[in-house]
């Protein structure tokens, strides 16, 4: 797959703040072209998804954030059972933690948010939560709820997931009908973000409060120094990369 650059993402400025999501399959395919990908997006903050969950979550979670220039912020362990927040240091201040595990079903997989309330420079306070919610539709579904309750710690928040759903989807539209889908707000680079070599839909994405302006949001394909060759290698998922801007305190 062959893409043309893509329109340059906007530039710093007060209260902005640049957000890379990504679901990195548990570290499983090849981490030096994730690592890649992650350096040339240049977040600010990261939120993963599939972080390791059963062997030395911690170390792995400290190893990611080394290798691409972060450090940890929320998750990383057992507390959110596989997502993970990360971010540039320096680039926020944290004033608060608030992983939460998910009540879950008989049989599936333990779910949680890695939740953190955070604060640039001048900025109000706004809480990060990267999630990744079930395969099962009415657990997704009260899942995509509780989502909208943990937005209650603060005004102002942004959410980035692996949502295991269509943007049809009820828990998607429930969403979208309280905060703005990052990418149908602000298009900016590729719309799909499944399955990296043939992308043919869109189950992650990156969601904001009103009251935070979404500038740009999408995979970035084309973006230099990201090959299509790395984004295939690094995981079965493209990242969707927001610059977003923070109103002021």
């Amino acid at each position: 797959m062959t893409t043309a650059p893509v329109e340059p993402l906007p530039g710093p400025g007060p209260g902005r703040l640049r957000l890379l999501g990504y679901n990195v399959r548990s570290l499983r395919d090849d981490r030096e072209a994730l690592v890649r990908v992650i350096r040339a997006c240049a977040p600010d903050l990261v939120c993963i998804q599939e972080s390791p969950r059963y062997w030395r979550p911690e170390g792995q979670a400290a190893w990611l954030a080394r290798r691409t220039g972060t450090a940890v912020l929320a998750g990383g362990g057992r507390t959110a059972a596989g997502p993970l927040l990360l971010g540039r240091p320096g680039a926020v201040e944290v004033l608060g933690v608030y992983d939460r595990l998910l009540p879950k079903a008989r049989g599936l997989h333990a779910r949680g948010f890695a939740t953190a309330l955070l604060r640039l420079p001048g900025s109000a306070p706004f809480t990060v939560t990267s999630c990744h919610l079930s395969l099962d539709a009415d657990e997704r579904y009260g899942q995509f709820e509780l989502l909208l309750d943990q937005l209650r710690i603060a005004e102002l928040g942004i959410v980035a997931g692996d949502f295991n759903e269509h943007p049809d989807g009820r828990g998607w539209r429930l969403l979208a009908s309280r905060l703005q889908d990052g990418h149908s707000t602000a298009p900016w680079g590729g719309e799909f973000t499944s399955v990296p070599e043939r992308p043919y839909q869109r189950i992650d994405g990156v969601f904001a409060t009103p009251g935070i302006t979404v500038l740009a949001c999408g995979v970035p394909h084309g973006l230099p120094g990201v090959t299509e060759a790395d984004l295939r290698a690094a995981t079965d998922h493209l990242p969707v990369l927001a610059v977003l801007e923070v109103p002021a305190a």
